[in-house]
């Protein structure tokens, strides 16, 4: 037998579709119609890149911006601009977003449209032999190979397709009176994975938008369901604002539960406000833990609960630890957060103005509201939160800066009979600062702004109550005329006046004194200055006489606040000479009381004692659409390795009377173009060109007995 020709060059491929017709060339002319051009569009590679580009930039979103937050946190984190920038293009809860949804839809679309065009070909093509194709067809192939035998074509036929089924091919015969074609393939199951492989991302999509809030948002957009804005109590959630148990529909939703408390509803965040997802069980709250690091920032948290059927009432105890969930009928339970469930407080309410320096005690809890009248007008005092430990940095005296542990606080907000209400932050214990104790308060007075602080200074005891009686007797006028008068006596004694005229200029004088300091107390400094100012205007005197009648008048106005706080002192039975503390004290206290105008606050906070009641964040979950994923998943995975390690091939063998003899054409292709098949056509041809010898001499010998 002579060698075979065998060709494994990198030509043109045919298709591999031998007999594919050609077309007129009419048919190029026409133009397709729309809906071709429709679902040409909708199954090409451009828009599923694109897509799921654009689905990866959103998961990215979705990962690195915490999604479901309460708006606040967004508005003070981002600031109103951004804030609202991120709201409208829905970025707080991407996965939820009508935007991605449409996307997911498109994908779904746009897949199942790729896999029910391609789909019947490839199962076609699974099932076809391929038994009509034609000698200029095989000719064409990029693999093929001719070979000569003396044995007739007839008796090849066995030893051809043995040969075949030792490569793992199925082989059907097409005999006719001038030629016989052998046809064989194998790895038809990575067509099926194209097939799974599309299946499976369609099955993941389908189980994705049925977690979605889809199914929410077009109960919402029928009327099916409203949205509630209002901080209410579940109570008093209107019917149309909660959904029932049952049903098929997926939800992600959050409550808060006190100790000792228990819950069985879930809030969901939709559009601007919420909707209340009953549950078919009860959580109880039985504790709550947290351990803190040393800096005092959490380092873990965990709830032990227990979970109560509605309907049979069984009853499971669990500890729900972070990334550590519970399951139970059907709902997956995490630990999320935790926060404050209504602590008890007790605090001291002095007043600033008025009779100030007079403290009221104030028992009341984090959540409660409490109102109050000062001076004619309306006030509400709203706890909202305690925090038994506040991280913040500090400047250490060698100007490293550290993260300090500031204690316990409260944050209430006061709100004026309008509506407008300031927030503020007031710390228990005093805070040391460059070796100097303050209490502190911050102050917030719309939201997203930058919190302010008030520094009041501390006594030597550790005490508020030194600043308050200070404040007392300079909001007092008569002490304070009294003082001043007390203080020119003085000074006019030293200089040897002491006659009536004197007297009468001595009680004018500390009225006018009196009432500047009443302007410096009540409007702060600046206020003080301007009626000096317009006081000398009217004296019409030199600019240089104006500055030195200034600063006598300023000089004259710290004397008397400095002989105020030396009384204060000796009514308190502290002390009756000023030290250097006493001037710093003094000083930072001018500071506070300049700063009280702009405070935005009748009275002062100052939280004495606390009962700590903790609450545990829980995020409820209902996901459907999981069996789904997970089916998908295993779909997908198959099929990937259906499409990378199985490979789909053909041969054929082409076998033509030659005189005594016969002659072979080899074609093979392969869908993936690579160089195990050029190394295994070129091996099958040479076996081929074996068992065709093998056949001749085989046939002599038979011939020869």
């Amino acid at each position: 037998m002579s060698d075979p020709m065998i060709s494994t060059g990198q030509q043109t491929p045919m298709t591999d579709d031998v007999n594919r017709a050609e077309r007129p060339a009419s048919a190029h002319a026409r133009q397709p119609s729309l809906t071709k051009r429709v679902l040409a569009w909708l199954t090409s590679m451009n828009l599923a890149i694109t897509l799921l580009v654009i689905l990866a930039i959103a998961s990215v979103i979705g990962t690195v911006l915490k999604q479901n937050e309460s708006f606040t946190n967004y508005l003070d984190q981002f600031g109103p601009f951004w804030f609202a920038v991120f709201k409208n293009l829905s970025l707080y809860d991407v996965y939820s977003a009508t935007w991605f949804v449409s996307i997911l839809l498109f994908l779904v679309a746009s897949t199942s449209s790729c896999v029910a065009r391609n789909a019947p070909s490839f199962i076609r093509d699974v099932r076809n032999f391929r038994l009509n194709a034609q000698e200029k067809s095989l000719r064409g192939f990029a693999h093929r190979a001719e070979m000569h035998s003396a044995t007739p074509p007839e008796q090849l036929i066995e030893p051809a397709q043995n040969l075949l089924q030792r490569w793992g091919f199925k082989s059907r015969v097409r005999q006719q009176p001038d030629e016989i074609l052998i046809s064989g393939r194998k790895g038809g199951m990575n067509r099926i994975g194209y097939i799974l492989t599309h299946v499976g991302i369609v099955v993941i999509l389908l189980g994705g938008l049925l977690d979605s809030k889809m199914q929410l948002k077009l109960m919402n957009a029928l009327g099916m369901v409203k949205v509630e804005t209002a901080d209410i109590p579940v109570s008093q959630v209107p019917a149309d604002s909660q959904i029932p148990v049952g049903g098929l529909q997926a939800f992600r939703g959050n409550v808060n539960i006190p100790e000792g408390k228990w819950g069985d509803v879930a809030f969901i965040g939709l559009k601007d406000g919420y909707v209340v997802q009953q549950l078919p069980f009860k959580i109880f709250v039985n504790k709550f833990q947290i351990e803190h690091y040393d800096t005092g920032m959490p380092k873990s948290y965990k709830s032990n609960v227990t979970l109560t059927d509605k309907k049979t009432g069984k009853e499971i105890t669990e500890t729900i630890e972070v990334n550590h969930p519970v399951h139970f009928m059907g709902y997956n339970i995490f630990q999320s957060s935790f926060g404050d469930g209504g602590t008890k407080l007790k605090m001291d309410a002095w007043q600033l103005s008025g009779k100030a320096g007079v403290a009221q005690p104030i028992d009341s809890a984090v959540f409660q509201k409490k109102p109050f009248d000062f001076d004619g007008k309306k006030y509400q005092l709203e706890f909202t939160d305690f925090r038994m430990y506040n991280i913040n940095p500090e400047i250490g005296p060698n100007g490293v800066v550290h993260q300090k542990n500031f204690g316990p606080s409260i944050t209430f907000k006061l709100r004026n009979a309008a509506g407008e209400a300031i927030e503020y932050q007031n710390y228990f214990l005093p805070i040391d600062f460059k070796g100097h104790e303050y209490f502190l308060s911050g102050v917030k007075r719309e939201i997203g702004a930058q919190q302010q602080y008030l520094y009041i200074p501390a006594d030597s005891k550790g005490s508020i109550k030194t600043f308050m009686a200070f404040l007392g007797t300079l909001s007092d006028p008569e002490q304070v005329q009294r003082i001043a008068a007390q203080l020119i006596g003085e000074v006019s004694q030293a200089a040897g006046k002491d006659d009536a005229t004197h007297t009468a200029l001595t009680q004018s004088a500390s009225a006018s004194i009196a009432q500047l300091v009443h302007l410096f107390v009540t409007q702060g400094f600046g206020a003080m200055k301007q009626q000096i100012d317009e006081s000398l205007a009217k004296r019409k005197l030199s600019p240089e006489a104006t500055k030195q009648a200034e600063q006598a008048s300023v000089s004259v106005v710290r004397s008397v606040l400095e002989r105020a706080y030396l009384d204060t002192l000796q009514q308190q039975g502290d002390k009756k000479e000023f030290t250097d503390k006493d001037a710093k004290f003094f000083d930072d206290a001018m500071d506070a009381i300049s700063a009280l105008p702009a405070y935005g606050a009748p009275i002062f906070i100052q939280p004495t004692s606390f009962q700590q009641i903790q609450s545990t964040g829980l995020e409820i979950s209902r996901a459907p659409g999981t069996l789904f994923v997970y089916l998908g998943a295993i779909m997908l995975v198959l099929g990937i390795f259906m499409l990378f390690y199985i490979h789909y091939r053909r041969q054929w063998i082409l076998i033509k009377p030659d005189g005594s003899g016969a002659r072979l054409l080899a074609a093979g292709s392969d869908i993936r173009k690579n160089l195990d098949f050029d190394k295994d056509f070129s091996e099958f041809c040479t076996e081929l060109m074996t068992v065709t010898e093998s056949k001749t001499k085989t046939d002599d010998k038979s011939d020869q007995a």
